[in-house]
C-alpha cells in the first residue's frame, strides 16, 4: 500500500489512542492480549491432537480459497441498526463515510434495539476484535461502550457481530440529535475503520 494511503490510517490510530485507545482495556479488567501467532504456525501446532485439529478447522476454514480484496486484513462492510418492531437501517461502510453525519437515522424514544456489524477477515487470524461506540450530544460525551467481538480466521463470507439489546433514550429532555463515533479495532490497537453517524431520537417514528 502506498504511503499516502497509509497516513490516514496512522492518524486515525493515533487519534483513537489519544481519545480512548489507552483505556480500551479498562472495560475488561485483568484482560491480557494473547501473543500474536502467524497463520502458518497455528496450522502446524499439535497436528496429532484431534480436538485441536477440529478447532483449527473451525477457526481457519479453507484459508487457501479465501478472497483477498487487498487493503486491511479486516474489512468492515456494514453497520446495521435493528430496532424492535421496525425496519432495520443499514449503513454501507465501504464507500463515502462522511454522508452518515448529514443524514441521521430516526429512532423512536424508548425502543429496544441492537447494532450489528458485518465484516470480513481476509488473510491472518485477528485476535481480540473490539467495537467501540462513543455517543455525543451537543458536543458532550454522554456514553462510551466497548464490545468484545472476538477472534476470527480468514473467510470469504462475512462475519456478523451483534451487540446486546439496549434501550433508546426517552423523555422530553432526551429527545434530540446524537452523534456517534464508531471504532473497529483489535488487541494490537490496529484501527480497521473509524466512522461517525447520527441518530435523531423522536417521540414517534417519522
Amino acid at each position: 500500500m502506498a504511503d499516502d494511503k497509509e497516513e490516514p490510517q496512522a492518524e486515525a490510530q493515533a487519534e483513537a489512542q489519544a481519545e480512548g485507545g489507552d483505556d480500551l482495556h479498562e472495560l475488561t479488567p485483568g484482560y491480557k492480549a494473547p501473543k500474536k501467532v502467524d497463520l502458518d504456525t497455528i496450522k502446524q501446532l499439535d497436528s496429532n491432537d484431534e480436538s485441536l485439529v477440529k478447532y483449527k478447522a473451525q477457526l481457519l476454514g479453507q484459508t487457501e480459497k479465501v478472497l483477498d480484496e487487498g487493503g486491511n486484513n479486516v474489512i468492515v462492510q456494514k453497520l446495521i441498526l435493528v430496532p424492535e418492531g421496525h425496519a432495520e437501517t443499514a449503513l454501507d461502510l465501504t464507500g463515502e463515510l462522511t454522508q452518515f453525519k448529514k443524514a441521521p437515522i430516526i429512532m423512536k424514544e424508548g425502543v429496544n434495539y441492537r447494532v450489528k456489524i458485518q465484516f470480513r477477515v481476509q488473510r491472518d487470524i485477528v485476535s481480540g476484535l473490539r467495537y467501540v461506540q462513543t455517543t455525543y450530544r451537543k458536543g458532550i460525551r454522554v456514553d462510551k461502550t466497548m464490545f468484545m467481538v472476538g477472534s476470527y480466521g480468514p473467510k470469504t463470507e462475512p462475519h456478523i457481530f451483534q451487540t446486546p439489546i439496549d434501550e433508546a433514550p426517552s423523555g422530553l429532555v432526551s429527545r434530540g440529535h446524537y452523534t456517534i463515533k464508531s471504532l473497529f479495532t483489535d488487541d494490537d490497537k490496529n484501527v480497521y475503520l473509524e466512522w461517525e453517524w447520527a441518530l435523531d431520537i423522536k417521540k414517534e417514528w417519522e
